[in-house]
């Protein structure tokens, strides 16, 4: 029952980020809180397959942002000869930020919260 929820979850997150990407264009919402929830979206579609252990799962995540973003910092869709497809220009992201960390690391802080409370 629980691959249920975290299926929900992903494909309501997922359609938030897809509005806030299409929709939004602000100085807090789409930098900060859009990357604060990919690593979210991330965590519940990982929860659909693993939904038991892996209790280090949001260490994982943070670890996989912090290596796509290392890749956006080596230009990876420029090397790729991707940089016109928009879809994975998007996807992959085009520009190293400091601050998409810190989001990922605050995103990723809450999913071990949630961890945290989850088990109690």
């Amino acid at each position: 029952m629980k691959r249920v929820y975290y299926a929900i979850a992903t494909l309501v997150l997922l359609a938030i980020e897809v509005l806030i990407a299409l929709f939004v264009r602000d100085a807090f919402v789409r930098p900060y809180v859009g990357d604060m929830l990919v690593v979210i979206v991330i965590y519940t579609l990982v929860r659909i397959f693993v939904p038991e252990k892996c209790r280090l799962l949001p260490l994982w995540i943070f670890l996989f942002a912090i290596l796509v973003e290392a890749l956006q910092y080596f230009e990876i869709v420029r090397l790729l000869g991707l940089s016109n497809n928009r879809f994975m220009s998007v996807l992959i992201g085009g520009t190293f930020d400091w601050k998409d960390i810190a989001c990922y690391a605050v995103g990723c802080a809450l999913l071990g919260l949630f961890e945290f409370w989850r088990k109690k």
